[in-house]
């Protein structure tokens, strides 16, 4: 790597974070956790189904996962984990049931698994299930184990250092209190608590807010091993936070004041959605997080830094401008706040350098869409990194041609799709005109199926541009073997998104966690697309 880049990111605002990651090629994987499943997991990958595919990436030598977020939701209507309905919360459904403390005194818990195992055996997770039966085993372990944990000396510290905790544990409490309606219909007082009428609260839901509590505090513990097992086997974890929550989360409920919640957050019309997009969301108040000096954010980083080394940072570009839509109007009718052009770099650096100071983590921006002028010098400077999609990096012109690979920049990162993308195979089929324009860039005959010798190219280039961090969906290196994933090639994709369907965020991985670490011919492909000098 020239001395002059390691200069530069070493002497940039994120220099301390570089210095931890490192400044040289890093190889990683994209996993979903919902989407694992193991012998021991009950119904959806679970954090200790990592620790085999933690040793398994150190075997390959490639050093670092990327997962999607990981909190908690609403799984019933929306598993979607970018609809987050808490900023720290994580969820519970990840919980490893059979490494739970105190599991071996009570041997009719321990009965009930092998049932809940069954749960992993369907080709696609059933949240309502998954949910109802793991919650039901988990309300009777907290009702025998429940006192002892949380009367434990690490609880005690747990608690009194996450003072987002009470809040969301209160917040699910009278969710659920109301049969999970909106908080905007409860009740003056509720919707809007004053401190005393808080303590009230508290002390009247006192028993289900210590569950939330204590299925929390496991959560913290177990992912807190992960990242420990992490530690040891040299692979970083990076994680994801995404830029918007929920209105129907407990940040929202507790801070309407930091919340924009007569605007929904979405995009503008683009090449790929001609009506653009109304996410739903409430945007921030800026001006309100600044005067406390960002401290919702600061926690929010604060509490991640547990778990991660780095975290992708969802729709970087948002926090230049956001595409902001009134009630009742159409995408096209949005705006974007600030509205003054000449005020999204100053805000977007503005923000970016408290994220980039409040953490250790290294961020990884999620820059697509359309990029504000100002944006992409601003990362560049700070050393945070972009982010490449190879089968979208052209230059959007007439000639609309492909960047050639090795013109990318050192500081991103390089992919050859996301968990919002079809998988190649199904990219090459349903969008021709696009692979057909690739093969030409590539000067290969084009086919209507894409071929192992192209899959094995297009996921060696990937690997092998100037970019510092290459990642790829795990399902990408498991389609070279047909009894690695299914027959649908449809059925490989993450999500849709822009809609709610049964099959978003219900993917899983055909083979186990054990089928996958011990397949030896996936092993030697992995190793040969990411560390061949050259390919044929």
């Amino acid at each position: 790597m020239e001395q002059d880049l390691k200069t530069r990111l070493l002497s940039s605002i994120t220099g301390k974070q570089w210095e931890t990651i490192g400044i040289h090629p890093h190889h990683g994987i994209n996993i979903p956790l919902f989407a694992l499943r193991s012998k021991n997991s009950s119904g959806i990958g679970e954090f200790f189904d990592l620790l085999p595919i933690i040793d398994w990436c150190k075997e390959i030598q490639i050093d670092f996962i990327q997962l999607l977020p990981l909190n908690t939701c609403n799984c019933e209507s929306d598993p979607s984990p970018y609809n987050a309905i808490s900023s720290c919360a994580l969820n519970f459904l990840y919980l490893s049931l059979q490494q739970l403390p105190f599991l071996d005194t009570l041997p009719a818990l321990r009965e009930k698994l092998p049932e809940l195992a069954k749960l992993s055996h369907t080709n696609k997770i059933s949240y309502p299930e998954v949910l109802a039966q793991k919650q039901s085993w988990l309300n009777e372990y907290y009702n025998q184990v429940g006192t002892k944990i949380l009367e434990s000396e690490e609880f005690k510290k747990f608690h009194q250092e996450n003072g987002w905790l009470d809040p969301y544990a209160l917040f699910r409490t009278l969710k659920s209190h109301f049969k999970n309606t909106s908080w905007k219909t409860w009740p003056e007082d509720l919707r809007y608590p004053t401190p005393e009428k808080l303590q009230t609260l508290y002390e009247l839901y006192k028993k289900d807010i210590a569950l939330s509590h204590f299925l929390q505090f496991l959560c913290y513990t177990q992912l807190k091993q992960v990242r420990k097992y992490a530690d040891e086997k040299g692979i970083f974890l990076m994680g994801d936070i995404p830029i918007l929550l929920s209105s129907e989360s407990a940040d929202v409920w507790e801070h309407l004041e930091l919340f924009d919640t007569h605007l929904y957050a979405g995009a503008p019309p683009d090449m790929y959605n001609k009506e653009g997009q109304n996410w739903g969301f409430p945007i921030f108040n800026w001006d309100a997080l600044r005067k406390t000096h960002f401290a919702w954010w600061k926690q929010r980083l604060g509490y991640a830094q547990n778990f991660f080394h780095l975290f992708r940072l969802d729709h970087i570009i948002g926090y230049f401008r956001i595409w902001a839509i009134p009630p009742n109007h159409t995408c096209l009718e949005g705006h974007f706040v600030p509205e003054e052009e000449k005020e999204w770099e100053p805000q977007g650096r503005e923000i970016l350098t408290m994220i980039a100071t409040a953490t250790p983590m290294l961020a990884i921006g999620e820059t697509l869409g359309m990029v504000p002028k100002g944006a992409e010098p601003c990362l560049n400077e700070f050393g945070i990194c972009s982010m490449k999609v190879l089968r979208w990096g052209r230059i959007w012109n007439e000639e609309k041609s492909f960047i050639p690979v090795e013109e990318y920049p050192p500081v991103s990162l390089t992919c050859c799709s996301t968990h919002d993308s079809e998988p190649l195979a199904l990219w090459w089929s349903l969008f021709s005109s696009d692979s057909k324009a690739y093969a030409k860039y590539k000067q290969w005959e084009w086919e209507p199926l894409l071929t192992d010798k192209q899959r094995e190219h297009i996921l060696w280039e990937c690997h092998h541009t100037p970019s510092l961090f290459h990642v790829n969906l795990l399902q990408e290196y498991l389609a070279f073997f047909p009894e690695l994933v299914w027959p649908n090639p449809e059925d490989e994709r993450i999500n849709i998104p822009g809609q709610i369907l049964p099959a978003n965020w219900a993917y899983r991985f055909r083979p186990f966690v054990e089928e996958i670490i011990s397949h030896k011919e996936l092993f030697l492909k992995m190793r040969k697309v990411i560390f061949s000098p050259s390919i044929s």
